[in-house]
């Protein structure tokens, strides 16, 4: 690990993520969500592993609520998003949506280091929670709609994850997320091990990206899509609508992949 700089805890995640990040970007699944190639199984695939790792991260965050690193950066009111990717997944598989849920063996590592460092180290909770909230957040609404209008869905039904309602400023927010993370009083030993644990949770999360795409080229891998309400946009794909510009376009498309798997940096 490189020598602390006098950087804020949230620029040096940014900095020691760097290679990560570009490794993410350019995993297959990623790219595919860049050209705006994602069909609606795909989309349901990543809810999935949603689902098992914010489960994972939400209960630890729960359990560590008072812990000094965990504490001032816990906002279940505005950021929890586990109830509203089980009501997504409800309304794609259908009331047992429980038994349909597939993951890749990578999603589930991914939940066991969650849980992991939940019990022997909460402090490093602080670097997937960054990573995670902060990406889901800089997406936003704007990027719900767009996904709502390429999938062809009559409402915003299924996209529940796209939306904050306890955040009414997101940029506002994002400063206060920051302020309150780079406040965090961390020795130099645990400020080290949360850089590693931000590293780690690139690596876990390309990891759970190589594992979707393997589990989506391989038919017998996956679910059959017996939900009604999936049947009437079936077979389409989340195309990126032409008229935004080509950087919006970039955006959505980063967003999606990142923000469903990985988390998109904070913006």
């Amino acid at each position: 690990m490189e020598n602390i700089s006098s950087q804020d805890l949230s620029e040096q995640i940014k900095e020691v993520t760097k290679e990560s990040h570009v490794r993410a970007e350019n995993t297959e699944l990623m790219l595919s969500f860049q050209r705006g190639q994602v069909t609606l199984q795909q989309y349901k695939l990543l809810l999935c592993s949603l689902y098992e790792i914010y489960q994972a991260l939400e209960e630890e965050m729960d359990r560590n609520s008072n812990h000094p690193a965990v504490a001032p950066i816990y906002f279940p009111a505005e950021l929890a998003r586990l109830k509203s990717i089980e009501k997504d997944l409800e309304f794609f598989y259908g009331p047992d949506w429980r038994e349909k849920i597939v993951v890749p063996a990578a999603t589930q590592r991914y939940s066991h280091r969650l849980r992991q460092i939940g019990k022997e180290n909460p402090e490093f909770l602080v670097a997937h929670a960054y990573t995670r909230y902060l990406g889901d957040l800089s997406g936003g609404q704007v990027l719900g709609r767009i996904a709502q209008k390429s999938m062809g869905l009559k409402s915003a039904n299924g996209l529940s994850f796209f939306t904050f309602p306890g955040v009414s400023s997101p940029n506002l927010f994002k400063q206060l997320y920051r302020s309150r993370m780079n406040s965090v009083e961390l020795t130099e030993e645990e400020r080290n091990g949360m850089l590693e644990e931000a590293v780690r949770a690139f690596e876990l999360n390309i990891q759970v990206f190589d594992g979707l795409q393997k589990m989506l080229s391989v038919p017998g891998n996956l679910q059959q899509q017996s939900s009604t309400n999936s049947k009437a946009v079936h077979s389409k794909t989340l195309q990126i609508p032409g008229t935004i510009s080509p950087m919006l376009r970039m955006i959505l498309g980063l967003f999606v992949a990142l923000a469903a798997v990985v988390g998109l940096y904070a913006l």
